[in-house]
């Protein structure tokens, strides 16, 4: 279903007009350079960056660049302003981040051979692309993977599935530095799926809604749209969680056919295959599927080959149609809140600091032992304290 793979295309005002305004450049700037001095890289090692593409993102690649090589990186396609790669690529090399070489090992192994062979070398990641061949790589690569950051619980999980792992892997996913992150993705997902939906003549206001994952971000979907005043059941199969929806006030259903049956709007956000096979066939007739994340991660959609056709309706959306039964599919089933940018402000710049408080830690030549790792509370501090120096002081 290679009509759906869609790439991003921001064709309208974003973040980027913010940052471009000479003093939010100078906080930025500000920001950046305290971190570094305040976690400084005592030896250069080789660094290759998974990162969004987005217009905030070359503030975070120079600081990762100050004392460190950052040799590559690698847009996520989906999530890639053309824009602001064009620019980056001017000053660093790119490559094309194409999934079907991470799946294969050998393949990872070739591509940092080529670009790092000998070389002490991190790994900032996004999404645990580099979490299937890390065994491998530790053991075969001619330099020395000195560790992996990971981003986001998607990719938390993957390098968690990984058993022993063979080397250090920082993890910010689950720090309290992204939940200001978390909360205010949730709100940009129910804005653009409000947005698309206007753009089909549609509105959120007197519809069902279903959030599927009542994880940080379909916690903060699911509360954003009751603020809204729109009616939202989840469906949430860890029950540790679905009680926890339940005392928030949340009707949770445990058939997920019977929540899906129901709703008019469906958000998911498990980052783990929400949907797929049999389940789009649960969906109501004429419902919206948005996603918080990646259709690779979300959505089964290649399930649907064969049996549902795609007719394009617009940029962001697209009617699903078997014999029997059709539903609207959001960006492609791509994270709806990219078509707008992604903008958090500079709450995104909290994440970012802690990532590179875990890349010093990483390039200090100290021991580390293999297995997971997350910055200490002194650093989370430090992080918090220069940023509330640089945005929150007027």
């Amino acid at each position: 279903m290679d009509e759906m793979d869609g790439r991003l295309t921001l064709d309208r005002p974003t973040h980027a007009t913010i940052v471009a305004e000479p003093s939010t450049k100078r906080r930025i700037e500000q920001y950046f350079l305290t971190i570094n001095n305040s976690f400084p890289s005592t030896r250069e090692v080789a660094t290759i960056v998974v990162t969004h593409m987005l217009p905030d993102r070359p503030f975070f690649l120079d600081a990762v660049a100050h004392g460190n090589d950052l040799i590559s990186i690698l847009p996520k396609p989906k999530s890639c302003d053309p824009g602001t790669r064009a620019a980056v690529s001017s000053r660093y090399h790119c490559d094309d981040l194409e999934r079907d070489r991470f799946v294969h090992p050998a393949k990872v192994l070739a591509y940092i051979e080529e670009r790092a062979a000998g070389r002490d070398l991190a790994l900032l990641d996004i999404g645990g692309y580099f979490a299937p061949a890390l065994t491998s790589l530790c053991r075969q690569f001619s330099g020395r993977i000195v560790g992996v950051v990971e981003d986001t619980e998607n990719g938390y999980r993957k390098y968690l599935s990984c058993g022993k792992l063979p080397c250090p892997v920082f993890s910010v996913a689950r720090s309290p530095l992204k939940q200001p992150e978390d909360y205010l993705v949730g709100q940009s997902i129910v804005f653009s799926t409000e947005s698309l939906l206007r753009e089909h003549g549609d509105i959120l206001h007197g519809r069902e809604t279903c959030v599927i994952g009542y994880g940080k971000i379909g916690r903060s979907v699911a509360n954003t749209l009751r603020a809204k005043s729109v009616r939202t059941t989840v469906y949430e199969t860890d029950p540790v969680r679905a009680v926890e929806a339940m005392s928030h006030g949340f009707a949770v259903k445990w058939s997920k056919a019977e929540a899906l049956g129901r709703a008019d709007v469906v958000v998911c956000a498990t980052g783990n295959r929400a949907l797929e096979g049999e389940d789009f066939t649960y969906l109501r007739p004429g419902s919206y599927v948005a996603s918080v994340t990646s259709s690779d991660d979300e959505l089964n959609l290649a399930s649907l080959r064969g049996t549902y056709r795609i007719e394009r309706l617009g940029p962001h959306l697209s009617r699903m149609t078997s014999w029997n039964h059709h539903f609207y599919l959001l960006n492609d089933g791509n994270a709806v809140n990219f078509v707008h940018g992604a903008a958090v402000g500079p709450f995104i710049f909290l994440v970012q600091g802690e990532i590179l408080a875990a890349l010093a830690l990483l390039s200090s030549g100290q021991v580390m032992e293999p297995g997971l790792h997350e910055v200490g509370n002194r650093e989370r501090e430090i992080i918090a304290r220069s940023w509330l120096r640089c945005f929150n002081e007027e």
